[in-house]
């Protein structure tokens, strides 16, 4: 089933609105009528899109229950149709439209709890790459130590929220029973995979802005002052600590 080239906005409207009209031109290659083979594949496409989602993000799936889930991923995907090829790239701004939905609103974490989840995939998807090993820390010579930039593994990201997305997110995946969260605190997430599994872990006062600073290139005494400035209870030399740990290094320069 195919459509002239110059059709393929029209082909693109009818696949979004069931009320739309088949796009002239339209061919089905076996015995059935081009509007009844063209409803099949908008069916299958929208079905798919929507499984894609569930995968992505099971525990916001979980948060608002399967028939719910399905009828905001459909509203996406109504609006938010492929860019690639590659289906595991789809729905990566799905957090932002969940933060708009208004059914979602009594939610208030919905949408920072699918950002973590966001990442979470990224970072399973990500490339391979060696983290720098602890032998590279120890030779660091302490007066050079302000001036050092870090270059990070690819599969490392920051989430930061006003809400307790690691334990929300922990006790929806991982415990054999939900437990009560306090939905008053804000929680920051590092997201990385330096091995084979991923690893979600909450991160201390000052520690995403510190990150996240480096990340962006610069030095580690520039990134320790985002640090205090983020939090009075920022300590660096934990956080130094916590980066070689976390194992999302791979580079000094």
């Amino acid at each position: 089933m195919i459509a002239p080239a110059w059709n393929e906005a029209a082909f693109t409207d009818a696949l979004k609105a069931s009320a739309l009209q088949v796009p002239a031109g339209l061919k089905a290659w076996n015995h059935m009528h081009p509007a009844t083979r063209f409803a099949v594949y908008r069916n299958n496409m929208r079905g798919a899109l929507i499984e894609a989602l569930a995968v992505r993000y099971p525990v916001v799936q979980r948060l608002v229950g399967e028939d719910f889930f399905r009828a905001m991923a459909r509203e996406f995907s109504l609006a938010n149709l492929p860019i690639s090829p590659v289906l595991i790239d789809y729905g990566a701004n799905f957090s932002a439209f969940v933060a708009g939905f208004a059914p979602a609103a009594s939610l208030p974490y919905l949408a920072d709890v699918a950002r973590l989840e966001s990442a979470y995939w990224q970072a399973y998807h990500a490339a391979d790459d060696e983290p720098a090993a602890l032998e590279t820390f120890q030779q660091i010579d302490p007066g050079t130590m302000a001036g050092l930039k870090l270059e990070f593994i690819a599969a490392s990201f920051v989430v930061s929220s006003p809400h307790p997305i690691v334990s929300i997110w922990q006790t929806n995946s991982a415990d054999a029973e939900v437990r009560p969260v306090d939905l008053s605190m804000a929680e920051d997430a590092l997201v990385s995979r330096p091995d084979m599994a991923v690893e979600v872990r909450k991160l201390p006062a000052g520690a995403a802005s510190f990150i996240s600073a480096l990340q962006s290139g610069k030095t580690l005494a520039e990134a320790a002052e985002a640090g205090f400035q983020s939090a009075a209870a920022f300590d660096l030399a934990m956080n130094i600590g916590g980066l070689i740990q976390a194992r999302i290094v791979k580079g000094l320069s």
